[in-house]
């Protein structure tokens, strides 16, 4: 579950306007200028290619270069599981989120990665 919780990602998610771009880029459905991407936010032109340069460190985009123009696009289907994955990975630790876990429970204990009351993790 470590690696399927990166804090980059979540990091990269965690701006509005970051969030604004990544969904114009996944409605668009294509490969988008820097030019193009801005239109869809009302905000200066070098703070959405800062944030597109975020997004595309933590694995949210891919790039196309194309002489001087740098295109961006959002690669759906590779999001879409590595949202999948996150959710497996929460699945496969604490179990479906329907069968809450109870620390009384004869099967539940550390072996389940179950917290005590009181417990905390860095």
């Amino acid at each position: 579950m470590d690696r399927a919780l990166d804090p980059a990602l979540f990091k990269s998610l965690c701006d509005p306007t970051r969030l604004t771009l990544l969904c114009c880029l996944l409605k668009c459905a294509r490969p988008a200028s820097v030019g193009e991407i801005a239109a869809c936010c009302a905000v200066d032109l070098s703070v959405v290619s800062r944030h597109l340069h975020a997004l595309r460190a933590a694995g949210m985009l891919r790039v196309q270069r194309d002489g001087r123009t740098v295109r961006y696009e959002a690669p759906a289907a590779a999001l879409a599981e590595r949202f999948r994955d996150i959710a497996a990975a929460i699945d496969a630790c604490c179990g479906p989120a329907d069968a809450a876990c109870n620390p009384s429970d004869a099967g539940c204990g550390p072996s389940k990665n179950c917290c005590s009351p009181g417990d905390t993790h860095a």
